[in-house]
């Protein structure tokens, strides 16, 4: 009983604090080179593709052609 109740209190928390702006895609880094001041993305779900400085990584989805 315990083990089931903490499987319900995992569950809610991850759907609380999971991000919902990226959810629906899945992001694919597509490097070019380490001296690149950028980064080129690819969503595997939807194929958005997005550009940004290094380093950083997609907070938007873009599926549908829209931004959330």
């Amino acid at each position: 009983m315990l083990v089931v109740v903490g499987l319900i209190i995992a569950f809610v928390l991850v759907a609380i604090y999971s991000r919902r702006e990226t959810r629906i895609c899945r992001w694919r880094e597509h490097r070019q080179s380490d001296e690149e001041p950028r980064t080129r993305w690819r969503c595997a779900a939807c194929g958005a593709e997005l550009v940004t400085p290094a380093g950083e990584v997609p907070k938007v989805c873009l599926a549908g052609g829209r931004e959330r």
